[in-house]
């Protein structure tokens, strides 16, 4: 039985178990719940705080485990990044008081607030940059208001977090995060029932992105259509019981879709329907 780490609170826990359930795994633990056993699919899934989801995988505990990039560098274990999952999108960066005219070098000597002070000594070392190091567990944000820190390093998104705090970004960020499946190693990433579960996710964030477009055409049209939809390999054409027409469906971005459907009424093409996908193999 595959046994799988999912986040048990947060923004990193809402997507992930959103993507499992759209996967078709039942994946919705009661507030008091650590653990589920989805027998269907044969594939336990234990709720850890994202933090600790990286000791777990990497000592072999746990299959796989789903977490941010940034904490699975913090355990300072080798992994193997199985797939990512395209949110938990973020950046790991330094920060200075917006007066201070300070760039990474000038952080020598100085003291930085953190959550993640292995990831703050790996970078720096290397760099001959000695700095004190402040573990915090959150909200490093006030901690130079307070007087604990010169600087800070920390996960940004938005940065709206930062300049109400009157801080600044400085350097090239130290890690791009974003929500990803780990395992212990490649061996462990590879087997039949990781692959069987990565296929399942990558199903959905693919069908997120597309839409299936439907629609009639002359088929003297048919090739400038094609070039409006040539779907993923080519699209599916069949004929209409109408002298003359065919049938067209193709895969589209989403993002795309009412410019495509706009160019093909243009064209000359009648019945454009645009309908979502629930999930797909590719």
């Amino acid at each position: 039985m595959l046994r799988v780490a999912v986040p048990n609170k947060g923004r990193l826990s809402e997507d992930a178990i959103l993507l499992l359930k759209e996967a078709g795994y039942h994946c919705q633990a009661a507030s008091n719940e650590l653990m589920m056993r989805d027998e269907r699919n044969n594939i336990e899934f234990f709720f850890i705080r994202p933090k600790d989801i990286p000791a777990y995988v990497t000592s072999g505990v746990l299959d796989l485990g789903i977490t941010g990039r940034d904490l699975a560098f913090e355990n300072e274990k080798p992994f193997s990044e199985v797939m990512v999952l395209e949110f938990g999108k973020a950046r790991f960066c330094f920060a200075v008081p917006e007066d201070k005219d300070i760039e990474v070098e000038g952080l020598h000597g100085l003291r930085i607030a953190t959550s993640y002070p292995r990831l703050v000594c790996n970078y720096l070392e290397p760099r001959g940059i000695k700095a004190e190091v402040v573990t915090l567990n959150g909200a490093v944000e006030i901690s130079i208001r307070l007087g604990v820190a010169d600087a800070i390093a920390d996960v940004v998104q938005s940065g709206r977090t930062l300049k109400a705090n009157g801080l600044k970004i400085i350097g090239e960020p130290v890690v791009i995060s974003e929500a990803i499946v780990m395992a212990k190693d490649q061996t462990n990433g590879h087997t039949p029932e990781v692959i069987t579960f990565c296929e399942r996710l990558k199903g959905i964030i693919t069908a997120r992105k597309y839409m299936m477009v439907e629609y009639d055409i002359p088929q003297t049209l048919l090739a400038e259509a094609c070039r409006i939809t040539p779907g993923i390999e080519s699209p599916t054409i069949a004929p209409l019981n109408k002298e003359g027409w065919l049938a067209v469906k193709a895969m589209v971005l989403s993002s795309e879709v009412n410019q495509i459907m706009d160019r093909l009424k243009q064209l000359g093409a009648n019945g454009i329907i645009a309908t979502k996908i629930s999930s797909c193999r590719l």
